[in-house]
This record gives C-alpha cells, sequence and structure tokens, in this order.
C-alpha cells in the first residue's frame, strides 16, 4: 500500500463555539398578606431561548416562583405566584473563526434548571426574598471545512475476522438472572 495520501476537503456542521455560565439572582415576590413563615418555595414553568450576539450568547427565559406561606399569625395560609424573567451573556470560551457562513444554530441547554436556594421574609415583613441558581451550557454550531486524508488506491487492507468468546467462570454463571429475558413480573 502506498503511503501517498491525497486530500480532500469536506463541508459540514459542527460545533464552533462552546460556554457555560453559573448564575445566581434574588427575586422579591409580593405576597398579598404579610407572610409569617414561608412554608415552602419552588419554581415551574421554565421557559427560555438564545441567540449569538457578538462574542456571546444571550439566553432569555422566565418561570414562575410559588411562596407558599402562612399569615395571620401562622392561622392560615396561601400561595403566592409571580412570573420573573432573566437575561444571561453566555461567552464564548472555544471559539472556530472558521465558520464559512453567518448562519449559525445555537443550542442551549440548562445543567442546572432554576432552583430556590432560599426564600425568607424580608425587613420589612412585607415580601419574601427568595434566591434562585441556574446553570447554562450553550454550543453554537455553523459550516466550517475539514481537511481528510484518502488513500488513492481506494480500499484499506481488509482486517482478519476474529472470533470474540468470552468464557464465563463457575461464579459469574451462578449470578445470572434467568428471568431475565422473560421479563416475568410478580404479582
Amino acid at each position: 500500500m502506498s503511503e501517498d495520501f491525497i486530500y480532500r476537503e469536506i463541508i459540514t456542521k459542527a460545533v464552533c463555539g462552546k460556554g457555560r455560565k453559573f448564575s445566581q439572582a434574588e427575586h422579591k415576590i409580593s405576597p398579598s398578606q404579610n407572610p409569617s413563615s414561608i412554608l415552602g418555595c419552588w419554581i415551574i414553568n421554565h421557559k427560555y431561548s438564545a441567540e449569538k450576539k457578538d462574542e456571546n450568547v444571550e439566553v432569555e427565559g422566565s418561570y414562575d416562583i410559588n411562596v407558599w406561606f402562612s399569615y395571620n399569625n401562622n392561622t392560615k395560609t396561601d400561595v403566592a405566584t409571580e412570573t420573573v424573567t432573566y437575561s444571561d451573556l453566555i461567552p464564548l470560551k472555544m471559539r472556530d473563526e472558521l465558520v464559512l457562513s453567518d448562519e449559525l444554530d445555537v443550542i442551549a441547554r440548562p445543567i442546572q434548571q432554576p432552583n430556590t436556594l432560599e426564600a425568607t421574609i424580608s425587613e420589612t415583613g412585607t415580601t419574601v426574598d427568595v434566591q434562585v441558581e441556574r446553570e447554562f451550557v450553550v454550543e453554537v454550531i455553523g459550516e466550517t471545512k475539514l481537511a481528510v486524508a484518502v488513500n488513492p488506491e481506494g480500499i484499506i487492507e481488509e482486517f482478519p475476522e476474529e472470533e470474540y468468546e468470552e468464557d464465563l467462570t463457575d461464579e459469574e454463571f451462578e449470578d445470572l438472572d434467568p428471568n431475565f429475558l422473560h421479563g416475568e413480573l410478580e404479582e
């Protein structure tokens, strides 16, 4: 076989930028009554979108904060719900400048969905301060060019086929579950 390879250029889509950011935020929630104590706080309905802005990716989103609280000297309870918005600018740590087109796809994935760290009654006693954390990883995908070595003779020499058998030891054989393939369910 000759060692004289020729090279071909292949145009393909590839990840040409990556970034990651951890964020914390504080939100003030205004319940209908002055809270006596916080009984729980959770975040739901997280929605977001992302787009490339210069050397960064901007992730904009919203979520609902629900605060379950007691009031009237802990004799009654209620839930306060507020929708909050955020905007995170995530710098691209890895960037490939050899992108062929301005048409880029941006993918954003939350590693840490918005999550309540702490919910406390403010000093004034009229609002609830909610500490929230979230984390995103982003990827920018664009067209790029790869150089690939091609064998001018066409086919690479064939690899010999070998049979690969593994013998089970007596101990491994005894550990096999006979119902594994049958999927029998006990009632």
